[in-house]
């Protein structure tokens, strides 16, 4: 029997994706514990439900999974968490991390350290176009900033998220930008300016809120720390930082900081180079449980798209549209819906393009306001995504000492992000179509 090589739109091709994201928040939130299970075993669950269920041959089921695996993108998140994991076992060892979070905790004042954690994630994000790479660069900080004063890891952590996927959303640079504006056929400079407008106002609101928060910290300093830290330590990161802001490619600009900071280990004899491999080793080996999990979650989404899962998403959406504003609202939960099943938000707006491209014509929409919507919720839905790359970045940074729920109930920007959109697209007036 000749099968085609993609099935017709199903709901049953869900079903292995909604095994592994229950069986992941389900035991988390059971055990109150989301390392409990590790993550890569969910998918795994997920994947043994999909092999069970469909067809035809279990050769043609690994093929698919495999090619899923091996997909460019996925394949580039995992080295570019090698290289991440590496960078940031060096520069602990060398005690640069120590160098930069006593230097800014001498020229920040405490009450104003979530502020600025928020605002240097978003200008890092904007200028580099990634929010995993302001992520990597930026979360041993915050980490060390908790460790060293009394501010609060959660929301630090919250903070960085937040600036991160700010940044990302909002440059001209960003993956998902360049997706939502292809697709949908306007300029990057006009999707920039409608989308300055929504995310503008959530942003101050959030630096508002941050303030509020911080306010306090500053009190609790009784005395006045001598903060003790050699500068040269800092130049791993500001060479990494200021390659990533000259657009150099992330493999370059990590693997150059990642030997920064070993020839800088080497010379304050912090360890010998056969050390600084073995180092680097465990930076790689740090980031096992995410590179598995981008990894399965590529073959598992690559299984649910062939059967007809993502379809099925795509045909039922198309079904809720009436007007221009349930047009927009659909395309938001489409994108949204597609970033959950896959877990890579410029993935999910290439998946949902062409098809928000043919409701966009068909409604009279504005195109700009629809690649910013895109964008938009494509970026909320990846930042509160519990298994993807930005949130499982920063919880293996903090080790455990904060959870999802402490993280995504601190990341104010994404919340009232999702807010202000929702209000945006509800209170515009509609045109006739």
């Amino acid at each position: 029997m000749a099968h085609s090589n993609k099935l017709s739109p199903q709901f049953s091709a869900l079903i292995p994706l909604l095994v592994f994201v229950f069986t992941f928040l389900g035991v988390g939130i059971y055990q109150n514990d989301f390392y409990a299970l590790p993550a890569p075993i969910a998918v795994i669950v997920g994947i043994i439900v999909a092999f069970l269920m469909f067809g035809p041959s279990v050769k043609s089921k690994i093929a698919t999974l495999l090619k899923g695996c091996g997909d460019e993108k996925i394949l580039t998140m995992c080295l570019i968490y090698l290289l991440a994991g590496a960078f940031a076992a060096l520069t602990k060892q060398t005690g640069s991390v120590e160098a930069i979070v006593n230097l800014g905790l001498d020229f920040i004042a405490l009450q104003y350290i979530y502020v600025g954690i928020f605002i240097i994630a978003g200008f890092l994000s904007i200028s580099t176009g990634t929010s995993v790479g302001s992520i990597v660069a930026l979360a041993p900080i915050v980490v060390g900033f908790a460790e060293e004063s009394s501010a609060d890891l959660a929301l630090l952590c919250g903070a960085l998220l937040g600036g991160s996927m700010f940044g990302d959303n909002l440059s001209v640079i960003s993956d998902t930008t360049i997706a939502a504006t292809q697709s949908l056929g306007c300029k990057m400079s006009d999707k920039f300016k409608e989308n300055i407008k929504i995310a503008v106002p959530a942003a101050l609101f959030t630096i508002g809120i941050l303030l509020f928060q911080g306010w306090d910290l500053g009190s609790i300093e009784t005395e006045t720390a001598v903060y003790s830290y050699s500068v040269v330590k800092i130049v791993p990161y500001v060479l990494v930082i200021l390659l990533s802001v000259a657009g150099v490619n992330v493999f370059v600009t990590l693997l150059l900081g990642a030997i920064a900071a070993g020839l800088l280990g080497i010379a304050f004899g912090d360890f010998t180079l056969m050390e600084s491999t073995k180092i680097a080793y465990t930076g790689f080996t740090n980031m096992t449980e995410i590179f598995l999990l981008s990894l399965l979650t590529g073959g598992l989404a690559a299984l649910v798209q062939k059967n007809g899962g993502i379809d099925f998403i795509l045909v039922h959406i198309k079904r809720r549209i009436k007007n221009q504003k349930s047009a927009q609202l659909g395309m938001a939960s489409l994108v949204g819906t597609i970033n959950t099943a896959i877990a890579n938000n410029t993935v999910a707006i290439i998946i949902a393009g062409p098809i928000a491209k043919s409701i966009n014509d068909e409604y009279g929409l504005d195109k700009k306001k629809t690649a910013s919507i895109l964008d938009i919720f494509a970026c909320i839905s990846q930042g509160f995504l519990p298994y993807g790359a930005q949130v499982l970045m920063i919880l293996s940074f903090a080790k455990g000492q904060i959870d999802y729920l402490d993280l995504v109930f601190n990341t104010w920007y994404l919340l009232l992000l999702l807010i202000y959109t929702l209000l945006f697209i509800g209170l515009q007036p509609t045109r006739p179509s």
